[in-house]
């Protein structure tokens, strides 16, 4: 597993709480390789192994991303997987729009900010541990649907939107952290369509070969990460490796 990083590694996994973190979480944890796993979330939640850490804070708030900062203390990170994202919300009355009558200025501008300007936020917040000349792999869960090139069916304005935002926020920090760390590699990485909450409403027209599992998701996920140095540092790449259009 991660064969580019170093024996006991220290990785972070936001959105740990939810179907594809927790998966990863999952995952790293039935390797022996890494030291310590922190996972950050709103709740916070538990797992039986002595090098799991749970952090129960909301990064898409400033304070939350203090507290991150302040937590870390500068450790060095040698994995960041964030698995942080909005398509919906029930309660705020959000949804995939099909149509411009449907466009809402507060759903975009939610979107926006959980899909995109959390993500860079944190990359903001993570730089001291980031920092340096150690081994160290970013991935931020994207969407083919981001992808301006592969649009054809319209749609989705806000979710297609802010990840196309995140992607280009994503390889401009990756240019960046190039800088600030030599053996650093950021990828945008699309999970497929995957049994969660995200996607539960959207899961009647996907055949069943193409709905896959979080843990599924989660071990091809790392297993294209890999396969990634510095030389693909900001790729978008999807769950078996292929690039994706921008």
């Amino acid at each position: 597993m991660l064969s580019r990083l170093p024996d006991g590694f220290t990785a972070l996994v936001t959105g740990a709480a939810g179907g594809i973190g927790r998966a990863v979480v999952d995952a790293l944890l039935e390797s022996d390789r890494p030291g310590r796993v922190i996972g950050v979330s709103r709740t916070g939640h538990s797992h039986p192994d002595p090098r799991f850490e749970s952090l129960a804070l909301d990064v898409s708030e400033p304070e939350g991303l203090a507290a991150l900062t302040q937590a870390l203390d500068a450790t060095p990170l040698h994995l960041v997987f964030n698995a942080i994202g909005m398509l919906h919300d029930e309660r705020l009355g959000i949804g995939p729009e099909k149509k411009l009558d449907d466009l809402d200025a507060e759903a975009l501008s939610r979107l926006y900010h959980v899909n995109a300007v959390t993500p860079v936020l944190l990359l903001k917040a993570l730089q001291p541990g980031l920092k340096g000349r150690h081994p160290a792999l970013v991935a931020s869960l994207s969407a083919r649907v981001g992808s301006i090139g592969d649009n054809r069916m319209g749609g989705w304005y806000a979710y297609r939107a802010s990840k196309a935002a995140h992607n280009m926020l994503m390889k401009t920090a990756a240019v960046e952290l190039r800088r600030l760390n030599p053996q650093i590699c950021v990828a945008c990485l699309h999970p497929g369509t995957t049994d969660t909450a995200l996607s539960k409403p959207f899961q009647a027209r996907v055949p069943a070969e193409k709905l896959f599992t979080a843990g599924f998701v989660a071990e091809r996920l790392l297993a294209v990460l890999d396969d990634c140095g510095p030389e693909q540092s900001g790729a978008f790449l999807d769950w078996a490796g292929d690039p994706v259009a921008w």
